[in-house]
């Protein structure tokens, strides 16, 4: 009988708790909208997966001695995020920017987001139970650029324990974009301003390929040393990438090592999916905080567009404005449908390819700047 007694308190059934029951429950959400709705499905079926592993009771996986705690170890002193933005760089074609330098304005309007929710995180603390701290609210905004390496990055940095938290916030909205953006976006335009057919883009040589990683790690290097990590890796992948001598490392880069380090990294994000760490009023604050300025990101995005559009010589559709957040390639995808739902035959996906790169540097600008000012 005390065998059998033994047996039954060592089951999951009898040691499961409501917040670990209701966080699995999430973990499967994720997954149906990786596996059904193909939500950025790269990084919604490992976190999904990881939330479901690491709220099993007893078997420890995201506890000390588990194989989610040892992979949160990437995370926690940033090498991921920043092997994640190597691949990044090499998968990246700077064409669409270079031929358009104009998007560059629309990756900077969009990092407006990132501003505002710091200011936001702060302004939290008057609310009883909450208590962020200028480097807890910076850590925080930087979930506005929607771009997870970049957050984590950060995070690391300033507040390594709020981490959890801000890395699963900051995925979470890179791979929901597609419910996010598109009501913003037409919100905020009419129907003749999504019906905007821009010109061609020039075609880009291979030389401005080359010098444009290396001129931008040179401005970094000489304006903002606190960037180098993030835009130093990002510059090696894209010049593998362009210069074409090195294509084994370029693939590599592009497709086997960021698809390992995609799998930790979302493991690794789902394993602070647990009741514990997950269930807390700082954590719902933070993810609030997120979709706010992700949304304002989106917003300072399109506006921009629409101020550009008046006094552009060519025209300039403002659905592009909203691909400014860094959320690579998903946010020119959404930007390109929701073009084409006005216009059949508005194809506008190379054209939000600028902003979409451009924010990716804004962010890196961004959280440089955060890193330099905030310690």
């Amino acid at each position: 009988m005390e065998n059998l007694t033994l047996l039954w308190h060592s089951t999951g059934i009898y040691n499961f708790t409501g917040g670990q029951v209701f966080m699995m429950l999430i973990g499967f959400l994720l997954l149906f909208l990786a596996i059904k709705k193909g939500f950025e499905p790269l990084l919604l079926l490992p976190i999904g997966f990881g939330a479901i592993l690491s709220n099993i009771p007893i078997a420890g996986i995201a506890e000390e001695g588990g194989i989610l705690y040892y992979l949160y170890f990437g995370i926690k002193t940033g090498i991921f995020p920043l092997l994640i933005f190597m691949g990044v760089g090499a998968m990246t074609d700077f064409g669409p920017m270079l031929a358009n330098p104009k998007t560059l304005l629309l990756g900077a309007a969009a990092q407006f987001g990132i501003f505002t929710s710091l200011l936001g995180a702060l302004a939290l603390n008057a609310i009883p139970g909450l208590e962020f701290t200028l480097q807890d609210a910076a850590a925080i905004g930087i979930i506005g650029g929607a771009d997870g390496p970049t957050a984590i990055y950060v995070a690391s940095k300033l507040s390594p324990d709020l981490l959890g938290a801000i890395a699963v916030a900051a995925y979470s909205y890179m791979a929901l974009v597609p419910l996010i953006q598109p009501p913003i976006m037409r919100a905020l335009t009419t129907e003749d301003e999504r019906k905007i057919e821009m010109q061609q883009l020039r075609a880009v040589s291979k030389t401005e390929k080359i010098v444009f990683p290396l001129m931008l790690l040179v401005i970094c290097a000489l304006l903002l040393p606190s960037a180098a990590p993030l835009i130093g890796m990002f510059a090696l992948g894209n010049l593998m990438n362009a210069c074409g001598v090195v294509e084994r490392l370029s693939q590599t880069a592009q497709n086997e090592l960021i698809n390992i380090i995609t799998i930790f990294l979302g493991l690794a994000v789902g394993s602070k999916l647990s009741a514990e760490a997950f269930l807390q009023v700082k954590t719902l604050g933070i993810l609030g905080l997120g979709a706010i300025a992700f949304s304002i990101g989106t917003a300072s995005g399109v506006i921009m567009a629409k101020i550009m559009n008046k006094f552009s010589s060519t025209p300039i559709n403002p659905l592009i404005g909203a691909a400014g957040v860094s959320a690579v390639p998903m946010s020119a995808r959404v930007v390109n449908k929701v073009g084409l739902e006005s216009n059949p035959h508005n194809f506008l996906l190379m054209h939000a390819m600028g902003p979409n790169v451009a924010g990716v540097i804004g962010s890196a600008v961004a959280a440089g700047i955060l890193l330099s000012l905030v310690k």
